[in-house]
């Protein structure tokens, strides 16, 4: 049975190594397991040991494309264990049970005043790191945690909340942005396309926010989890095409709103197909900039809004941290398969090239014992 290392406290600080093992980015697709520097923190920072992080689509497409430079440390869906404090820290502790964002708006220029957060300086300014140039850095054994981030971005994990469970915060908080932005009423039908992890989590919110949710996917494993989550109308879409399905459920209009939470863009146009005239379709997963296919007249003589959702919305960090602490939804549920540091290279692997088993992929430095699949 896997088990938590301990957390050694000493005068007030843990005992912590120079070095550590961390999932290096070194160019595209090129991911190394190495020995780095523990890094140091300063006044007003923390240094958490990482027991969970989630490997996030986001993650995945820097690695696979190469938009960022190298060397870096991914991962940002952290939760684990307060090893480190630095000076003027009043409300952490060590040994406290945490889960962090990685980005924090200023909430004082242009676009927080228009509450577009993540298109605020600051909030593109990344305020967790293992080393190197700050890009999250869960995939490593401790991360430092910047000031701001400390004081505006941590949430402690209550009793009898897993480190599972509270890594989901921050896609949660995500999903919670995108079902606010198609600004769904009861009754409406909503389609989501793609069950993976963030695919369930959106529907799950459709449902909660008083929609008829239908999902659809390739693969009927994942419409089995689905239905598990109360999700009971569902199109196995390697069986029958998802928009002629869809408008028979609604005496031929279709959905009154669509989300498309798979990337890449050859689904667009076919998630436009399944919307009634006048309804919305909600890129979630487009993440990848290029050129896309549509119909513009289904823009302009069928009125139907194409909208966009990215990141995570600090007016909903309250929110989206009671629903997953609260246990609204059983998150846990959806990892799947559980790497230790030591394969990380392997978890990443089959995150990129899902498999009809696996959803919710996680690293999990702060476990000892055999890796863990459902």
């Amino acid at each position: 049975m896997a088990t938590v290392r301990p957390v050694e406290i000493e005068n007030g600080v843990e005992r912590v190594p120079s070095t550590m093992k961390a999932a290096v980015y070194r160019g595209v697709n090129d991911v190394r397991l190495e020995e780095v520097p523990v890094p140091e923190i300063g006044r007003g920072e923390m240094l958490v040991r990482v027991h969970t992080c989630g490997i996030c689509g986001t993650d995945l497409k820097k690695i696979s494309t190469g938009s960022h430079s190298a060397p870096r440390i991914f991962g940002h869906e952290t939760s684990g264990v307060v090893a480190k404090v630095g000076e003027g820290v009043r409300e952490i502790n060590v040994g406290d049970r945490v889960m962090v964002f990685h980005h924090i708006p200023c909430r004082e220029c242009y676009y927080c005043r228009h509450k577009t957060f993540a298109q605020c300086e600051g909030y593109k300014k990344v305020g967790c790191t293992a080393g190197f140039e700050p890009s999250g850095g869960g995939f490593s054994e401790y991360v430092r945690v910047m000031d701001w981030i400390v004081k505006k971005g941590t949430v402690r994990i209550p009793d009898g909340i897993s480190f599972e469970q509270a890594c989901f915060v921050e896609p949660v908080n995500t999903c919670m942005k995108g079902i606010e932005t198609l600004r769904l009423e009861p009754g409406e039908t909503v389609l989501v396309i793609g069950q993976g992890p963030i695919g369930l989590i959106l529907a799950v919110l459709a449902k909660r926010a008083g929609a008829r949710v239908i999902t659809s996917d390739l693969y009927p494993a994942r419409l089995t989890i689905a239905k598990s989550f109360g999700l009971n109308v569902t199109i196995d879409a390697s069986k029958a095409e998802a928009g002629q399905t869809v408008r028979g459920m609604t005496e031929g209009r279709g959905a009154d709103a669509v989300i498309l939470a798979v990337g890449g863009s050859g689904l667009i146009r076919p998630a436009m197909d399944s919307t009634r005239p006048g309804g919305r379709v909600l890129l979630f997963a487009q993440t990848a900039r290029g050129e896309a296919t549509i119909d513009p007249a289904a823009v302009c003589v069928d009125e139907k809004a194409l909208l966009g959702s990215y990141s995570a919305a600090v007016d909903l960090q309250e929110e989206s941290v009671r629903f997953v602490m609260n246990h609204e939804m059983d998150l846990e549920r959806l990892i799947s398969h559980r790497f230790s540091l030591e394969r990380s290279v392997e978890a990443l692997a089959l995150a990129a090239h899902p498999q009809p088993d696996s959803m919710k992929i996680a690293i999990q430095p702060g476990v000892h014992g055999k890796d863990m699949k459902l």
